[in-house]
């Protein structure tokens, strides 16, 4: 096979980076920004470099269409070479356009628009799950995206499987993600219409039910934690509903000072996680 030579006083072209090759889908255009949907139906839009990074190495074949920086290029290198064999479309824009695409300041330079990851309803996962050892949470009326990014980062790093919501698409938010830095990849989102009867299901299945609160119940730290449990946390105003805490076999306090009512639902979980994993997991 001949090799093309460079003619004489003539410099040759330098070699291609991946991430500006021109192929046939027209992958480096920035152009159609405006046709991204803002996450209906079963895609939405991920940003972030830890998170895309991560829902990249988890779930490849997710991916529809990436949008990124030039100054991001470099690192998703194999992100675009992927996508370029699989004939998916990705684009090089101004931080302006990215903006556009994620709706957000926050993009970090870079935005993958995905195929959701399925959600399971609670009695599907109870019944095709017979684990000895299993933590859920179980959220009743959080939605702060935000809190749920930061609660899904926890439960990622203490092995948590799931999370029970009446609305699990908002753990699949855009700021939920990229709070979550690719924690939300490991986490089954769970739904259920009717909490109190979710965590009846729970309870027959073997699992005890906790909820926290910050006048009254057992200390966290001098408390055996069952091994399948479901935590149960509520939103930061009116903590847990009467009717779920009601279900509640444990009823946890986190000692402190005493100087502030209560903490941020976040921090909570992360604390009570945290002693579950250390009491069964560490």
């Amino acid at each position: 096979m001949s090799q093309h030579r460079p003619q004489k006083g003539k410099t040759s072209k330098p070699l291609q980076k991946p991430w500006t090759r021109a192929d046939k889908s027209g992958a480096t255009s920035p152009k159609r920004t405006s046709a991204v949907k803002s996450g209906q139906g079963d895609e939405s839009k991920v940003y972030g470099e830890n998170a895309c990074r991560v829902l990249f190495n988890q779930r490849p074949e997710a991916v529809i269409r990436l949008y990124i920086s030039q100054q991001l290029a470099a690192k998703f290198a194999d992100v675009m070479k992927y996508l370029a064999a699989a004939k998916k479309a990705y684009h090089i824009v101004e931080d302006a356009e990215l903006e556009k695409v994620a709706a957000s300041q926050h993009h970090g330079g870079i935005v993958l628009l995905v195929k959701r990851k399925p959600i399971i309803s609670i009695a599907g996962y109870l019944n095709q799950t017979k684990l000895r050892q299993d933590c859920l949470l179980a959220l009743d009326g959080v939605g702060n995206p935000h809190n749920l990014g930061a609660i899904a980062r926890t439960c990622a790093h203490f092995g948590v499987t799931g999370i029970i919501m009446r609305e699990p698409q908002l753990l699949q938010s855009g700021a939920a993600l990229r709070t979550a830095e690719g924690g939300g990849e490991f986490i089954t989102p769970l739904s259920c219409d009717d909490m109190p009867l979710a965590l009846q299901l729970c309870k027959q299945a073997g699992y005890s039910l906790v909820t926290t609160s910050s006048h009254g119940g057992l200390s966290l730290y001098q408390t055996a934690l069952p091994q399948k449990v479901v935590i149960v946390f509520g939103e930061e105003m009116f903590g847990v509903s009467k009717a779920v805490s009601s279900r509640a076999d444990i009823a946890l306090q986190i000692p402190g000072s005493g100087k502030v009512e209560s903490l941020n639902v976040s921090v909570a979980a992360s604390l009570i996680v945290g002693e579950w994993y250390r009491q069964h997991g560490g």
